[in-house]
């Protein structure tokens, strides 16, 4: 790849020239690509200077840090249930099943149109001086036991963020000063929103008589896959022809 080309897909299109500043100049030796006029995902493996830069800079400083968000890219861009090919005469079982329900990351990204990693986070940015806008996107390199450095040295509001993340989708973020659960139970196996997790989950609470307390037990539920309808109303026109 040429350096005319290199640098046709790094360009920032949008109407901030601040922005536009910053990425041609302090952010050129870096790799990154724009997926829109807001979100630059970047690929270099010196995280934390990359975000410190963002923090603090003489173009735009973004101050604050308003969301983490992670991603699981498993079964990215499929579903379970095929509905183009719906039965579209009055009331009929008239979807095809496409599958078990139930894919795994490695399993998927042969054959759909998957990003190379499993794991991403997207870090919300606000610069309140410039009342703008940035969503910054890193992949985690290792699929089975995703991480990445924590920013609560640079933003204090990652804490909890950071937290989430773990907590939901097992992201671990190195260096973190408390990183423990923060919305399921400690004892909770398994991180709820990852794509392979159960939808019955693990393990259920139960009260137990003998013990006179709530214990873990594994779960008794069966899962059980749905089987979608097609209803279609009936024209005034077809119901004579009946």
């Amino acid at each position: 790849m040429n350096n005319h080309s290199n640098l046709e897909k790094k360009s920032y299109s949008g109407n901030n020239t601040s922005l536009k500043i910053l990425f041609e100049d302090i952010f050129s030796k870096y790799d990154f690509n724009f997926e829109d006029d807001d979100t630059v995902v970047f690929t270099d493996t010196d995280f934390l200077k990359v975000m410190s830069i963002f923090q603090d800079n003489s173009h735009i400083k973004f101050e604050s840090l308003i969301d983490v968000i992670a991603i699981d890219y498993s079964d990215y861009g499929i579903s379970e249930w095929n509905a183009k090919d719906a039965n579209n005469k009055g009331y009929s079982r008239g979807i095809k099943k496409d599958s078990s329900g139930r894919y795994t990351y490695e399993s998927t990204k042969t054959n759909y149109n998957q990003p190379i990693k499993r794991f991403a986070l997207i870090y919300n940015l606000l610069s309140v001086s410039s009342n703008v806008r940035l969503k910054v996107k890193f992949y985690c390199n290792d699929d089975k036991n995703p991480s990445l450095p924590t920013v609560t040295s640079i933003w204090a509001s990652a804490n909890w963020y950071e937290r989430e993340a773990y907590d939901l989708f097992g992201i671990v973020f190195s260096d973190h000063p408390d990183l423990r659960r923060i919305l399921t139970d400690y004892g909770f196996i398994g991180h709820p929103l990852r794509k392979d997790f159960p939808l019955i989950g693990n393990v259920e609470v139960n009260y137990d008589i003998e013990k006179e307390r709530v214990v873990y037990q594994p779960v008794t539920i069966k899962p059980r896959v749905l089987i979608p309808k097609v209803i279609r109303e009936v024209s005034n026109k077809e119901d004579k022809n009946a």
